[in-house]
């Protein structure tokens, strides 16, 4: 049977990042598998349009002050008036915060509704300066009211599922999302892209990653430093936008840091280049549940150095390498990855993304739905 999965989403970034990439992969698998995904989320003015995803649209919504351009559904009466007008079989969330009233309209109109943990609460707390018994504290306090609204929480690792298993929630499930491992793959690199930033004797770091408090990007600065510091040679690229950017560009230039700020890179294709170019990804946010940035990379054929505080060393395992909240660590993890030869970093990176694809995603979405599952894998994973 078909159904209408209507879906929400706040601090959606304008041009790219994990939600959104997740966002337009999981509709275009329900959309495959014969539902009807509609996506509603903020933006600067009204559109109502078809895509490969289904059905999107946007309200206007407020922008959210120092978060470099998100923007949120703040006028609960519209939203509540569009989803009764929608008439969804299916309610799936993506904000835990200020849209958890929606698992409360749910329920009254008798829809079964999925809340997705993008990330941890405690995580994203502690980076917001709270300490670890508060941040705890005060997570589990907002988890237990959100496993209450919804039918179901839906984890996409068990490192996300934690914090719900802390509070004895015995509603979640888990699905895990993936990457694109058509139009990321390790023919991607560009010997010319990587010399336009490292020369033969230096090692190309990569950063693709929003520039904002939670994702703790000066760590990323910080390891550079470290790896400078005791003689390594090294530079580092950045690819993302964001309110810390200016700062960092600032920190750069004080301590003469070999440091390039792309910004955000619209071409995916470039992206892809760039990621393959690369000798070791970083991905310093310690409150990532899954890491999609991190996870192209890898399908690019490059190694990652993650936060041993993320959910990060749970999908990269041996292919890649974990760090403490340091630029020491980070360096000393990008020294681990440097010390295997080229081959080998490339050809189990490579592997390990394969674990992880779109197909897959969406049949684990859907199932959180009881929706019909597709018997068939969609051809995005190259199968004819």
């Amino acid at each position: 049977m078909s159904l209408r999965i209507v879906r929400l989403a706040n601090f959606v970034a304008p041009a790219s990042g994990g939600l959104r990439t997740a966002l337009r992969e999981l509709g275009a698998g329900y959309r495959a598998a014969g539902h009807e995904p509609v996506l509603v989320v903020p933006g600067e003015r009204a559109s109502d349009r078809d895509t490969e995803q289904g059905r999107v649209i946007t309200l206007p919504g407020p922008l959210l002050p120092g978060t470099g351009g998100y923007r949120v559904l703040t006028d609960r009466r519209r939203v509540a008036r569009l989803l009764e007008s929608l008439a969804p079989d299916r309610l799936e969330v993506s904000d835990r915060t200020t849209l958890r009233w929606t698992g409360v309209w749910a329920r009254r109109a008798r829809v079964p509704a999925v809340m997705v943990s993008h990330e941890t609460a405690d995580g994203v707390l502690r980076t917001w300066g709270l300490s670890e018994g508060m941040a705890r504290r005060t997570a589990d306090a907002l988890n237990v009211r959100t496993a209450h609204s919804y039918a179901r929480v839906v984890c996409t690792t068990e490192f996300a599922e934690r914090e719900f298993v802390r509070i004895g929630a015995r509603n979640v499930v888990r699905a895990p999302l993936g990457v694109d491992l058509v139009n990321r793959h390790p023919e991607l690199r560009d010997p010319a892209l990587r010399a336009r930033y490292a020369r033969a004797d230096q090692a190309l770091l990569v950063m693709c990653s929003r520039l904002s408090v939670e994702k703790r990007p000066g760590t990323a600065l910080d390891a550079l430093e470290a790896l400078l510091r005791r003689g390594e040679r090294a530079v580092l690229v950045v690819a993302g936008d964001g309110p810390l950017r200016a700062r960092l560009e600032q920190r750069a230039r004080d301590r003469r840091l070999p440091v390039a700020f792309l910004g955000h890179i619209a071409d995916r294709t470039l992206l892809g280049s760039l990621q393959a170019s690369a000798d070791v990804c970083l991905a310093p946010g310690p409150a990532e549940t899954f890491g999609l940035a991190a996870l192209e990379a890898m399908a690019c054929g490059t190694p990652v150095v993650a936060s041993s505080l993320s959910a990060l060393p749970e999908i990269v395992g041996s292919a890649g390498a974990t760090a403490s909240d340091s630029g020491d660590s980070f360096a000393d993890a990008v020294r681990l990855l440097l010390g295997r030869t080229e081959s080998e970093r490339r050809r189990t990176a490579r592997a390990r993304a394969e674990c992880f694809g779109w197909d897959a995603a969406a049949a684990g979405f859907l199932a959180a739905h009881d929706a019909v599952v597709p018997t068939r894998p969609r051809l995005q994973e190259g199968v004819a």
